[in-house]
């Protein structure tokens, strides 16, 4: 068992050295990809090799008896298998790959990579099979202990194109490329099963997708402290009282809960807790990353943030982002959001 898992890995390794220099060789291709029939492989199934198993027992009959019969229906079914051979082939020559639409997650979720598989021939495509190939490429994008999802079956009709949306998780913030596509097929007859690879030479412009960080869950209320407003426009505010919560790095002086500090000795576990107000009398929130406390971890500051511009825009409250020396807002829309989560995604630290 040992020296096949040692056989398996040594397999492994080279096989993803030689697509690694396969894949490099793409660089100056242009956006996607047109199979080949040199980048089409193909072998005989299970199936196969028993139909040529008893194939050479059809001719071992026929020659010994000299059977005129015996050799025409061997000769026959020879041809069929070579047929099918071909046309196996041929269900993936042509084909175009290109990378559709991929749109942003938070760390965590299921990350959609959609693959559009365009038909440009006169011939229509049954039975392709496609999905992220099951090594280690796939792995480096998921945890060790993940398996592949099952591939997707689709057909392509002639002059048309079909679109497969394949999942990946998506563990950590940043860019994720798609792990290496592959595509197989047995149409017509199964005898053979005919399979190419494809990966982008430049995920980041073909196949990625950008992780946002996780919102924190539970999170600290929003900041009450921001550019006040004449007409009241927003949901968090400084004129009605709302309650009592912890002190938060930032909150104003005149807002401490005096006569709720005065009750508890900090000594003996008491902690400082600040007065909370809304009814819109701040009208742009000022989210600054470098008030948050050091202590808590650059991931966890990240995801803080996330979670108060997600709350931000569920209030329809105008907010900024100052994030090192980046500054973004005030603003309040969907442009706005996606350039302060991309921000925090994209977020290495102060260097």
């Amino acid at each position: 068992m040992a020296a096949r898992a040692q056989l398996q890995a040594w397999y492994r390794h080279r096989r993803e050295r030689w697509l690694v220099r396969r894949d490099r060789g793409d660089s100056g291709a242009a956006t996607g990809i047109t199979l080949t029939p040199r980048r089409v492989y193909i072998l005989p199934t299970r199936p196969g090799l028993g139909f040529a198993v008893l194939l050479l027992l059809m001719l071992i009959g026929a020659l010994n008896y000299n059977l005129g019969l015996g050799f025409a229906l061997t000769f026959f079914t020879g041809a069929c298998a070579v047929a099918d051979m071909f046309l196996t082939t041929r269900n993936l020559v042509a084909l175009k790959l290109t990378a559709g639409r991929a749109a942003p997650v938070f760390a965590g979720e299921q990350a959609q990579f959609e693959v559009q598989l365009h038909n440009p021939t006169r011939r229509d495509r049954f039975a392709i099979v496609i999905g992220f190939d099951d090594d280690a490429s796939w792995k480096s994008a998921a945890s060790a202990a993940v398996s592949p999802p099952p591939p997707h079956p689709t057909d392509v009709a002639a002059g048309a194109t079909s679109a497969v949306v394949l999942s990946a998780p998506a563990p950590a913030r940043g860019w994720l490329a798609a792990p290496r596509i592959r595509l197989a097929t047995s149409f017509p007859l199964g005898l053979f099963r005919a399979w190419s690879y494809w990966k982008p030479a430049r995920p980041k412009l073909e196949l990625a997708i950008l992780v946002y960080p996780a919102p924190e869950t539970p999170a600290p209320p929003l900041p009450s402290h921001g550019a006040a407003s004449e007409d009241g426009h927003g949901a968090v505010g400084l004129d009605n009282f709302a309650g009592i919560r912890p002190y938060q790095q930032g909150d104003p002086m005149r807002h401490l809960a005096w006569r709720q500090i005065a009750r508890h000795d900090p000594a003996l576990g008491g902690q400082l807790v600040t007065k909370q107000f809304d009814g819109g009398a701040v009208a742009e929130l000022a989210l600054d990353f470098a008030e948050l406390p050091a202590h808590l971890g650059l991931e966890l500051r990240l995801s803080r943030m996330t979670q108060w511009v997600l709350q931000a825009e569920l209030r329809a409250l105008p907010y900024s982002l100052r994030l090192g020396a980046a500054s973004y807002g005030p603003a309040l829309g969907d442009a706005h959001r996606a350039a302060c989560l991309s921000a925090l995604a994209l977020y290495e630290g102060p260097a």
